[in-house]
């Protein structure tokens, strides 16, 4: 592996993420607003998983996502 490999993965912000993360938290992550998050997870674009009331986004997902987008762009 290559030196750029290694320190891509040591800036990588997904790296020790939880399975789950609060909307607001990869809101953050991402860069979009909390309301922005929450509608994006609403209509089915961004990945989450629901447990009882509350949502989550799947972060081995959230970079699929995010590669989508950009693709889209």
């Amino acid at each position: 592996m290559s030196g750029a490999h290694g320190k891509a993965h040591a800036d990588d912000p997904f790296v020790g993420l939880p399975l789950l993360i609060p909307v607001p938290q990869a809101a953050k992550l991402i860069g979009i607003s909390r309301a922005a998050a929450y509608r994006f997870a609403s209509s089915g674009d961004l990945p989450i998983k629901r447990l009882g009331r509350r949502v989550y986004v799947v972060s081995a997902k959230l970079r699929e996502f995010i590669e989508a987008e950009d693709e889209a762009a």
